[in-house]
């Protein structure tokens, strides 16, 4: 697609870096607005929103560097070049969760109201850095004959040339925008602080562990020919949420 949005001089604006921004600033905007909403301090939520960013990229890249660290042990500046892509967002996701833990409880505020809060935010930050992969290159599916697959072509692109590929990152761009607005549905009707979050785990595992079959891009150790890490964080951690929403509707029920 477009790697480079465009170029000022020598100075070069990538696209992956741009819809990084968007994402980070949507995300930001409707979290402090949700937060205003439920009568909790837009100011606290917006500085929590702007550690969780930090810590996420962090997170994301470590993860990344993690599952091909012999090509970084090799080529060590390349750690640092995130405009090319590499984010892995389990790894953003652990690490900006445990920011918020840390975060909550030096500023006195709950944990699962909190991130019933937060989470549609991810979901809709999500659907536009997924967009900014696809123009990257980045995250790239695998070689199929479908009507809507897409072929790569720009030389700056980090998906194979010439090759019709499963847009894959529109597939996670599309399911994210669907369950952000699924979450904007559900909030009206919420029993429990932390629902919010368990349905957004719950649905995100399911759909990433989807879409991670039709991935062509190298993601670290495989396990069975077709199983990826992704995949059985995704599952498991989709297991765990139901577990979770099961258990605390039933408890609420004997009450």
């Amino acid at each position: 697609m477009h790697p480079i949005l465009f170029k000022f001089f020598n100075i070069k604006i990538y696209t992956y870096g741009f819809f990084m921004a968007v994402a980070f600033l949507m995300g930001l905007i409707f979290i402090k607005k949700e937060a205003a909403r439920v009568g909790e301090s837009p100011e606290k939520t917006g500085d929590l929103a702007f550690y969780i960013i930090i810590s996420g990229i962090i997170g994301a890249r470590l993860f990344y560097i993690i599952t091909d660290f012999k090509t970084y042990l090799l080529h060590p500046l390349e750690i640092f070049k995130i405009w090319n892509g590499g984010l892995t967002f389990y790894g953003g996701f652990i690490a900006a969760f445990f920011t918020t833990i840390i975060y909550l409880k030096k500023n006195k505020l709950s944990l699962l109201k909190t991130m019933d809060i937060i989470a549609p935010g991810v979901a809709l930050g999500h659907f536009f850095g997924r967009i900014g992969c696809f123009f990257a290159g980045c995250c790239y599916g695998k070689e199929c004959d479908l009507p809507w697959s897409v072929v790569f072509t720009n030389q700056d692109t980090l998906a194979p040339a010439h090759i019709h590929l499963h847009p894959t990152q529109l597939y996670s761009s599309f399911t994210n925008f669907i369950i952000f607005i699924m979450l904007l549905l559900i909030r009206k009707y919420k029993k429990f602080n932390g629902e919010i979050l368990l349905i957004y785990i719950f649905l995100y595992g399911i759909t990433r562990s989807i879409i991670e079959i039709f991935r062509g891009d190298y993601r670290g150790h495989v396990f069975w020919e077709y199983i990826s890490i992704s995949q059985i964080i995704g599952i498991s951690a989709s297991l765990t949420a139901l577990a979770a929403f099961i258990y605390i509707k039933r408890q609420s029920i004997k009450k």
